[in-house]
């Protein structure tokens, strides 16, 4: 395929069945999905992350994916992996002469691949790590304030990851040539969306779906593996109230509900990154998540058709 970019970036917010989409848009165009989600990369984290591997199929046909079960749970994988990681699936599919499609909803991991800044390790800073110990995570959400604009309010969510973004952004700050440019990526952005009400009612009937083949099951098996109900704090917010219930600090219904909130939080926030981006000048091509999936790839295909 000749066009003038060389990566189709399917993106949108949780519950948009963009995987779905991107796969079936993969499979017309010769393509192969690298996923931007930043929990589906641990193995045995299935329903907790809303992964779906028959997302992947199309017919009787597996569509190739990547970034998906390549950690084991307990770790932690950092958007600088990531966008390591991105780079060289990137180049393997393009050298078998095929179209790279970053799919997902994580914004961070979406700019890193597409925006072609260098992202770097960051090493530990036990100094500084001494000096935050006592701080509390409102002043820690202060001092992270006064070093940049808090577009991603995750660095914030814990104690634990507010001192990790002062540490990468000190880092940054006393090593500025660090983070220098990658090449050249060429995205084309579509999105998919629905309107709010029809969002909701997915988001909902969803999570009821998810928790019904056996979510809270899922999180029992991880913490029986040893994972501490801490550490499970960090993989996201269905793991962090399932285990509030399990451990006996919320009741079902409760979790249930507050759970349901936080998602559709979560689901504000992406859409407030994609507006973000589109003010930065990323332009995204929206499609109406409710038309038919045949019209969505058409809507595609016209575009490409005119690139």
């Amino acid at each position: 395929m000749s066009a003038p970019f060389n990566l189709i970036a399917v993106i949108g917010p949780t519950a948009s069945g963009k995987t779905s989409f991107a796969a079936h848009l993969a499979d017309e165009i010769d393509g192969e999905v690298i996923s931007a989600d930043s929990r589906q990369v641990y193995r045995n984290m299935n329903l907790g992350t809303g992964k779906d591997y028959e997302d992947y199929r199309v017919q009787d046909r597996q569509v190739p994916f990547h970034l998906i079960d390549i950690i084991e749970p307990g770790n932690r994988y950092s958007v600088f992996e990531f966008q390591r990681d991105f780079f060289k699936a990137f180049d393997r599919i393009r050298s078998q002469g095929k179209m790279p499609i970053l799919c997902g909803g994580s914004g961070m991991y979406i700019e890193a691949a597409t925006r072609g800044y260098r992202l770097v390790e960051v090493p530990r800073n036990d100094m500084l790590r001494h000096e935050l110990q006592f701080r509390s995570l409102q002043e820690l959400e202060e001092i992270l304030a006064g070093m940049k604009t808090l577009h991603n309010r995750t660095d914030v969510d814990t104690v634990d990851r507010a001192v990790r973004a002062i540490e990468i952004e000190s880092y940054y700050r006393a090593n500025p040539g660090s983070t220098s440019g990658l090449p050249a990526v060429y995205p084309l952005f579509f999105g998919i969306m629905y309107d709010r009400t029809t969002e909701r009612s997915r988001i909902t009937e969803r999570l009821e779906s998810r928790l019904k083949r056996g979510m809270v099951s899922e999180v029992q098996q991880l913490l029986a593996s040893g994972i501490t109900p801490e550490s499970l704090d960090y993989y996201g917010l269905e793991y962090r109230y399932i285990t509030a219930y399990l451990t006996g600090r919320l009741d079902y219904p409760t979790m249930v509900k507050q759970l349901n909130t936080a998602i559709h939080q979560f689901a504000r926030r992406q859409r407030t990154w994609f507006r973000k981006m589109e003010r930065n000048g990323i332009g995204i091509h929206w499609i109406d998540g409710a038309i038919p999936l045949e019209k969505k790839l058409e809507t595609v295909r016209r575009m490409l058709d005119r690139c």
